[in-house]
């Protein structure tokens, strides 16, 4: 407030204008200015009964004062606007293939509405991906969920689970499975950077019965993850998308018929939240309303 009323009294030299620009009484006027004169040890104004004029000394403060303003005016005014509008150039990821024919949809889309906001689009892998955004390096990922800590936007995409294994494996002709195999087989684990809700959501501690799930090598990409099980080192819990876009000769997609859905939804910082990641949220689901659920073949998918 002090500096308010010192630089408006020196544009105004009135203290009943000061005043009222700053709806305030003269008589507050007056006693903040001369707080300010106690505090500094000398006088900023020169007063008469008609006449207000800076000193020397008050002409120095305010000429110091008047860029520091400025500048402070011009940061809440861009803080403002990246809050309300949609501009400037936003960062976008995806986890997995399925993610990324969404977010490809969602930018398509975006651009249309938005042109004037740009798009920097980047592939998370498994070992980095919730990181980037709590580290800021990513304004919103599509990924799989669970995942605390950030805001959850809604579900674009609900799958159900299959377990993919080397297509020479004993549960390679199983036209389903249950999680209970999980007991037997060690399951390929997802990186201790991947949020542990996440994981265990996946590949939880035990089986329906009780018994403890065999834990395999650890890998930090998805690619990694499929060439762990095809050299058999492992089995794998993925979404129903994965046998789409992953078809290999050496792996096998089983239906897990009794784990939950694997869904996918954009996420980012509460902190972070701007007008243009609102509105690519919007087109983001937009795009997953538009988007038909493809067809995948039957058990033993290859």
């Amino acid at each position: 407030m002090e500096t308010e009323v010192l630089l408006t009294l020196a544009e105004e030299l009135h203290f009943g204008r000061t005043a009222q620009r700053l709806r305030l009484t003269t008589s507050q006027v007056s006693r903040t200015v001369k707080s300010l004169e106690r505090r500094l040890g000398t006088a900023l104004f020169t007063r008469t009964s008609r006449v207000v004029a800076l000193t020397s000394i008050g002409a120095a403060l305010v000429a110091d004062l008047q860029p520091h303003v400025r500048g402070m005016d011009a940061a809440i005014r861009k803080a403002v606007a990246a809050g309300r509008g949609v501009h400037s150039t936003l960062k976008v990821a995806f986890l997995g293939a399925a993610a990324g024919q969404l977010l490809l949809k969602a930018v398509a889309l975006f651009g249309t509405r938005h042109p004037d906001c740009g798009i920097s689009l980047h592939e998370a892998q498994v070992h980095d991906a919730c990181a980037r955004v709590l580290d800021g390096d990513v304004d919103v990922l599509i990924t799989a969920l669970p995942v605390h800590g950030v805001r959850v936007g809604p579900v674009l995409l609900s799958e159900p689970q299959m377990l993919v294994v080397p297509r020479a494996h004993p549960l390679a002709r199983a036209a389903t499975v249950s999680r209970e195999v999980l007991a037997d087989h060690p399951v390929v684990q997802m990186p201790d950077t991947f949020p542990e809700e996440t994981r265990l959501h996946r590949v939880p501690a035990a089986t329906p019965s009780g018994r403890p799930i065999r834990t395999g090598p650890t890998a930090a990409t998805f690619p990694e993850i499929l060439g762990l099980v095809s050299s058999g080192h492992g089995v794998f819990p993925v979404g129903e998308h994965a046998a789409r876009f992953y078809p290999r000769p050496d792996l096998t997609y089983i239906p897990l018929t009794d784990a939950p859905p694997v869904q996918w939804a954009p996420i980012w910082l509460e902190s972070n939240e701007t007008g243009s990641v609102r509105a690519f949220v919007r087109c983001a689901v937009q795009a997953a309303a538009n988007t038909p659920r493809p067809h995948v073949s039957g058990p033993g998918t290859r």
